[in-house]
């Protein structure tokens, strides 16, 4: 079982700064572009306000809804997830910036009460795809949607070029909880003891491991490690990959690709291995 991911303090903080934030943009700062394409600031910010929206009809209410026809492959897992949000972001041009600032505001304090009110260790209604999990606990679905208000809030900053959240309290965990991913994308045979390294740089940023383990049964499995564990063994690395800070978010969340960041990464020994980080997307994409 992976080590839980302790997010809950964080919450009221980064709801904080959106709200702040918010609050303090002009009429025309509502319509200016993100760096996810299909969506101007206002249309990602009610982005968050429908996240916010199906946590408290499914946690509450006990009220879900589902496809209209099965859904047989990942690909068509993500197509219909990004037609959920399209219809919402459509529909929800009607409303104005203030009443979506006053919604999430209110919508945030509920979600947070019904997260903390949330066995940590029993299963989650929504497993963690992108980290190959078919079952997840609600530690670990909670701090997906920590990097899911983090991501996007941050989408919102970066079109007004600051870059506020962007700390070691802040965007250090969402990296931490991004990087749950790694195992899924290296899937490379390598023998008992093999370690990788990945440095995201920035006051953000920070060292993630990847070793094989044979431990939970037969074959190496890939597990990330601390760097406080790995650092003593720092001269078993097979690969090492530094990733600039300011692009590693939008790289994790595919909103770039790897021939778009030349120059913003650097890859040291084994460069197959090595590479593989760079494909990693930790969001349903």
């Amino acid at each position: 079982m992976k080590p839980p991911i302790d997010i809950m303090p964080l919450f009221p903080l980064l709801n904080n700064e959106l709200i702040s934030f918010l609050k303090n943009l002009f009429p025309g700062d509502w319509q200016k572009q993100t760096v996810a394409s299909k969506w101007k600031v206002k249309d990602v910010a009610a982005h968050l306000l429908d996240g916010n929206y199906r946590r408290i009809a499914l946690h509450r209410d006990g009220w879900a809804i589902s496809p209209g026809k099965p859904v047989e492959s990942y690909t068509g897992l993500v197509q219909y997830l990004n037609d959920l949000n399209a219809d919402w972001v459509k529909a929800a041009k009607r409303l104005s910036p203030r009443i979506i600032t006053e919604l999430l505001e209110s919508t945030n304090k509920e979600v947070y009460t019904i997260f903390k009110n949330l066995d940590p260790f029993a299963i989650a209604a929504y497993p963690v795809s992108w980290a190959g999990e078919d079952i997840s606990y609600n530690w670990f679905d909670i701090a997906r949607e920590y990097t899911e208000r983090w991501l996007h809030q941050q989408q919102i900053r970066e079109a007004m070029g600051n870059t506020g959240i962007m700390t070691k309290e802040l965007y250090y965990p969402f990296l931490d909880i991004f990087m749950q991913a790694w195992p899924v994308v290296v899937n490379a045979e390598a023998k008992e003891g093999t370690i990788l390294k990945t440095i995201i740089t920035g006051e953000g940023g920070g060292e993630w491991f990847l070793r094989t383990d044979t431990s939970a049964g037969p074959g190496a499995k890939w597990i990330i490690r601390q760097a406080r564990e790995e650092n003593e063994k720092a001269t078993n690395v097979l690969s090492e990959t530094i990733i600039d800070g300011d692009v590693a978010w939008k790289l994790f969340s595919k909103s770039v690709r790897k021939e778009d960041i030349k120059g913003s990464f650097e890859i040291k020994g084994d460069k197959l291995l090595g590479e593989k980080i760079l494909d990693m997307v930790s969001v349903m994409a």
